[in-house]
This record gives structure tokens, C-alpha cells and sequence, in this order.
């Protein structure tokens, strides 16, 4: 009964935002294909961590049915409608997060080493995508320069296929390496408690509450902070991708 109350307001926020959107003139083809790139690539981030705790040991995710590809159990109001919505609205490349899939370190076969492999999973499973849409890309392209010579560069990588993974690699790439800022409760904070003295652990937890407020605090505020660390890795993947 709460996942079906949780579907119907989700699918009202989005008709929300759609409604806005459209009033704003922001809804194209481009924002569309932006959204469908960034549904898949947040699911797939938040269902490995789930997968991979599960053959560690882990069914927490499974017995909550999270290790599923079905978009509305995996929703997080703020972070999978109003954060791409509002990045959307002010003309930056929308990216998210979906709802933490539910994991129980406790129950890992070896909970120090198999936790921090259930955090990187994520990230990991987001370079693999961009690295996917990257070959899938420089393919279409080289194809189109070999098939036509004459091709003039503003036709080339113009349809909607070659905008789409050209949407889906860039936000993977973003995706990436946002989740390994090691800051809680980004996956890459994982790293920093894996290897954090044992002399810092209570002064680390006394502080670790603070951080997620703080995170969207800044995300909200200054998006293009967030782009400025992203944007080196994005043009090493423009750089070694796009002919």
C-alpha cells in the first residue's frame, strides 16, 4: 500500500515539473533524451549496489524488492524528480540520484573489504555505461564520416540516436565521479572510512550526519561546482570518443 501511495505522488511531482517545464519552454527533444539517460543510468547504479551485497551475503535489497528494474521503487522525491527537474529549469545538464538501495553490512561474509566493493559498484557500473555509449558513438560517427566523405560537421552525430548516447555517456561520466567525492553519503566516502585511523573514527561520525544536508545544500546552490570537477574527466571522454 506505501509503494503504491509513494508511485501515485511521484508520478504527480513529475506531472508537476512536466507542467512547469512546459510553461518555461524548457522541454525539447534535448531534455527528453537528457531524462531518458539519466533513468536507466541511476537504476542500474543503485541496483548493483544491492546485487553485489546480495552474492556477498546481503538479501536486505531483495527481500525489500529493490533489485528490480522497475523506475517507481527506486524514486527518490528529491533526488530523482526535483534535483534534474530544477538543473533542468536553469539550463545546466540534469543528473540525479534514485532512492539508497538498503544494504546491511553487518550481514557480508567479510563487511570491511565486501562494503567497499558494494560502494564502488555504483560508480563503477557508470564508467562502464559511458564507456559503452562512448564505442557506440565513435562507431555511429566513424561510420557516417566513411559512408560520406562530403558529410559537413554540423550533420554529424545530429540524430536523436547519437544525441542520446551522447547524453548517456556524458551523465555517466558525471555520475561517476560525483559518487566518488568522499564525502557521506556519496559511495566514495566508503573509501575515506575504509582507510580513515581508527583514532578519527568518533570525531568522523560525530560529523557524518552534517554532510548530506551540506552536499545538497551546495548542489542546489552552486551547480556549477559541481560541473567544474566533473568537466576534466567529460572532455577525457569527448577527447577519446568523439572522432
Amino acid at each position: 500500500m506505501n509503494r503504491r501511495k509513494d508511485t501515485l505522488v511521484a508520478i504527480a511531482i513529475m506531472m508537476v515539473i512536466l507542467v512547469i517545464a512546459a510553461l518555461r519552454h524548457v522541454i525539447n527533444s534535448v531534455s527528453i533524451l537528457a531524462i531518458l539517460a539519466i533513468v536507466p543510468s541511476v537504476i542500474l547504479h543503485e541496483v548493483s549496489h544491492g546485487y553485489v551485497a546480495y552474492l556477498f551475503g546481503d538479501d536486505t535489497a531483495k527481500r525489500s524488492g529493490r533489485l528490480s528494474l522497475n523506475p517507481f521503487v527506486h524514486i527518490d522525491v528529491i533526488g530523482t524528480l526535483i534535483l534534474p527537474a530544477l538543473l533542468l529549469l536553469v539550463g545546466l545538464t540534469p543528473f540525479g540520484y534514485a532512492k539508497p538501495v538498503p544494504v546491511d553490512v553487518s550481514k557480508l561474509k567479510n563487511p570491511r573489504n565486501q562494503g567497499l566493493l558494494v560502494a564502488l559498484v555504483g560508480p563503477f557500473v557508470n564508467i562502464v555505461i559511458a564507456i559503452v555509449a562512448g564505442l557506440l558513438i565513435h562507431a555511429s560517427i566513424a561510420s557516417q564520416m566513411a559512408s560520406d566523405p562530403l558529410i559537413s560537421q554540423s550533420q554529424i552525430g545530429s540524430s536523436l540516436w547519437d544525441q542520446f548516447l551522447f547524453d548517456l555517456g556524458t551523465i555517466n561520466v558525471l555520475l561517476a565521479v560525483f559518487n566518488l567525492i568522499p564525502i557521506p553519503p556519496l559511495d566514495g566516502s566508503a573509501i575515506l572510512e575504509r582507510f580513515l585511523p581508527e583514532a578519527l573514527w568518533q570525531q568522523y561520525l560525530s560529523i557524518r550526519r552534517f554532510a548530506l544536508p551540506v552536499l545538497l545544500f551546495v548542489v542546489l546552490l552552486s551547480p556549477t561546482l559541481i560541473y567544474k570537477i566533473v568537466s576534466p574527466v567529460t572532455q577525457l571522454w569527448l577527447n577519446h570518443f568523439i572522432p
